[in-house]
């Protein structure tokens, strides 16, 4: 052990200690390669320059802030920098033990000073500085001496800032100081002592949390959306874009004493049925057929991994209800509709007309039936349930949809777009398929608004695209988030017992020829936002698919263009004079500058800490006052179909869905774009 640690600390590279080859990793590695060097769109070949940007990769998903690695051990790990090809081809996977293994060191090394610091008398006098530096070229701890460094004073911020948090005048906490930071203190330093054992059990256990993070930037090297998946990722995936899920029906959550709580029961679940669940039960434990999971100092992130495995359908869980009193209550899932993956439509009104509003939260589907009713089969009885309500117009709202299937995607453009092209897939070796919709009629023939952000992806932006190209919508918010790929789940082995990824195996273009990937999907109308100049879209991300063009597809017949100038016009005027958007612009341009991209240091000291945390939520509260002034509230209601289907369970939700509807300052703009088109039309 000692000439191990002699060995770390001055770089001498040695493969004795760590020579022990795992061979599940070795075969989910060799598996991995041969999906992607099948099946990828464009797989890159296993070379130095691969070597070279997977090691950088998977370096940062280890230690992305730097807190833990020293500079020894980087001269350690330097050694695989140009050599994991040669290992992945070799088939020798024995270079990861000694990532977990130091990793693990520094993490329990960590926790080691972090309690010992509960004994040390603090200097919040401001000898020392505390950096803040946007996408800082930081590096790792050149030894213990600054590795503590950090620490200390990471410990001391947090204990300042948590007593500014609780919202106390400045001369209370500088009069109390000595009280309030002794208080403060250990619960600080419990905290992120807590923290760090949660890094300790990040997927289950550090072993796994480093193989699966080498996988994933193996995966990542080739583009930003090809990943792999252990069950729980592939689960919780699937269920982020299906309508149905084995699930237990319970959503957890970290309450301000680190436990985890209960958070939500959904109606109609295995544990509303069950009937022995309640909210704000701590839960202390799970236990699968395979395995027990404490969950003292575990994230949230993974108590939500293990209940969605789908390995995992019967668990015991073992509870601390309110009265103190322990039970164990084995429970199994049932399936259920995921009430967020469902579209319904609501009335909205301006002056004496009526609009419809339709939110689309993903591109869901049914995964157990091709022809099953996934979204464009909800949403058409959406449309002819307002069809019957006999609105003048539909807002469609995708903000926040990062996509799904791109099938739903086709047929619901289907239910607006009188046959032809939709778009162009493109294969690996070049060839094209032209995506059609082959069915004459629509099932909705008034203007439509479509609502996009930076965070509307994939088949989001097919949707949006193939409507824009039409002319049989316009796009009002944001420039899109610019994913122009299509992704399929398989597994590593026949049995999936080694995982799974998820590859990107096609690029989809528009009917016009040209692509979005990385670009977006350009508004007609752009509406400021919150987001705007902080990089958030696809081209920001490593190893992004460029943006390129190819042939159109065969002739398709727009509608009749409307007067965008015209209308463009009416609305900037409106935005320019709205204090909401104004608001939105100045807090945008003030986060970017301030904090997004922010290069300060000052002295740590209670005062500086208190002005800048101030200084942060005053700029936050200041949108707040101006949001919650706004008058210009939408008149909401729900259709005659949804009013009749409410019931005590769903109603509180429904309620809250009217509330969020009739204060959005970007649905009432598109009420009002719908609004000025009805009047050019009657011209």
């Amino acid at each position: 052990m000692l000439k191990k640690l002699i060995f770390v600390a001055f770089g001498f590279i040695v493969s004795l200690p760590y020579a022990q080859n795992d061979p599940v990793f070795c075969e989910q590695i060799n598996a991995l390669n041969q999906r992607i060097q099948q099946f990828h769109f464009r797989p890159k070949p296993l070379d130095d320059s691969l070597s070279k940007a997977v090691f950088d990769l998977f370096l940062e998903r280890l230690d992305e802030k730097k807190r833990f690695f020293q500079q020894s051990d980087l001269l350690l790990f330097q050694s695989d920098e140009f050599q994991l090809d040669d290992a992945i081809v070799s088939g020798d996977c024995s270079f990861i033990v000694k990532y977990s293994t130091i990793l693990k060191q520094r993490i329990e090394a960590s926790k080691t000073y972090v309690a010992s610091l509960e004994n040390e008398t603090f200097d919040y006098s401001g000898k020392d500085t505390l950096y803040f530096k946007a996408e800082a070229n930081s590096k790792y701890f050149k030894d213990d001496q600054i590795f503590k460094k950090y620490w200390n004073k990471r410990i001391r911020y947090f204990i300042l800032d948590h007593l500014v948090e609780q919202d106390t005048a400045i001369s209370y906490l500088e009069e109390n100081f000595k009280i309030l930071e002794a208080e403060a203190k250990p619960k600080v330093i419990q905290n992120q002592i807590c923290l760090l054992d949660e890094l300790l059990h990040k997927n289950g256990d550090m072993d796994s949390f480093v193989k699966e993070s080498f996988l994933n930037a193996f995966a990542n090297y080739q583009d930003p959306n090809t990943f792999f998946y252990n069950d729980s990722d592939k689960s919780q995936f699937e269920s982020s874009v299906s309508n149905h899920q084995l699930t237990f029906g319970i959503d957890t959550a970290k309450n301000k004493n680190g436990d985890i709580i209960i958070a939500y029961i959904a109606p109609g679940s295995a544990a509303f049925l069950n009937g022995n669940f309640e909210e704000n039960d701590v839960i202390k434990s799970l236990t699968s057929p395979t395995q027990t999971l404490e969950t003292f100092c575990v994230s949230n992130e993974d108590i939500s991994a293990f209940t969605s495995n789908e390995k995992n359908k019967t668990i015991i869980f073992k509870i601390k209800k309110q009265n103190g009193s322990i039970q164990e209550i084995p429970l199994t899932k049932t399936e259920l509709k995921i009430e967020q993956n469902s579209s319904t439509a609501f009335i909205v009104k301006h002056k004496k007309s009526y609009f419809a509003y339709l939110n689309i939260p993903s591109f869901y589907t049914d995964f157990d039936s091709p022809q099953g009713n996934g979204l464009a089969h909800d949403v058409a009885n959406q449309l002819q349930i307002i069809n019957k309500e006999n609105v003048k117009g539909l807002i469609i709202d995708l903000r926040f949809n990062g996509g799904g299937s791109l099938k739903e995607a086709a047929e619901l453009s289907g239910l607006f777009i009188n046959k032809g092209p939709l778009a162009i897939l493109k294969y690996g070796n070049g060839d094209t398929f032209t995506i059609t919709d082959d069915f004459k009629g629509t099932l909705f023939n008034k203007p439509v608004i479509i609502l996009i952000d930076n965070f509307s992806a994939s088949a989001s932006e097919f949707f949006a695209a193939a409507m824009q190209d039409y002319n049989r919508a316009i796009i009002v918010g944001s420039p899109s988030h610019g994913k122009a790929s299509a992704q399929v789940i398989l597994p590593l082995s026949d049995t999936g017992d080694l995982g799974f990824c998820k590859l990107t195996i096609e690029k989809f273009y528009r009917i016009t020829g040209k692509s979005h990937q990385s670009v977006g999907i350009v508004p007609d109308i752009v509406l400021p936002s919150l987001y705007d100049g902080i990089k958030t879209n696809e081209a920001h991300s490593p190893f992004a698919l460029s943006n390129d063009a190819i042939t159109p597809a065969f002739k398709h017949t727009s509608y009749k263009k409307l007067p965008l100038a015209e209308i463009q016009l009416q609305s900037n005027i409106r935005v320019e004079n709205n204090e909401s958007f104004e608001a939105i612009k100045n807090l945008s341009s003030t986060m970017l500058s301030t904090y997004i991209d922010r290069d300060v240091s000052y002295a740590l000291t209670l005062n500086n800490v208190y002005d800048d945390v101030h200084s942060y939520n005053n700029v936050w509260n200041k949108l707040y006052e101006v949001l919650d002034s706004a008058t210009n509230q939408i008149k909401v209601k729900n259709t005659s179909d949804t009013k009749n289907k409410l019931n005590v369970d769903n109603i509180e939700l429904n309620g809250s869905l009217i509330d969020d509807i009739s204060t959005d300052i970007y649905i009432h703009e598109a009420l009002l774009i719908l609004s000025d088109i009805r009047k050019i039309k009657r011209r």
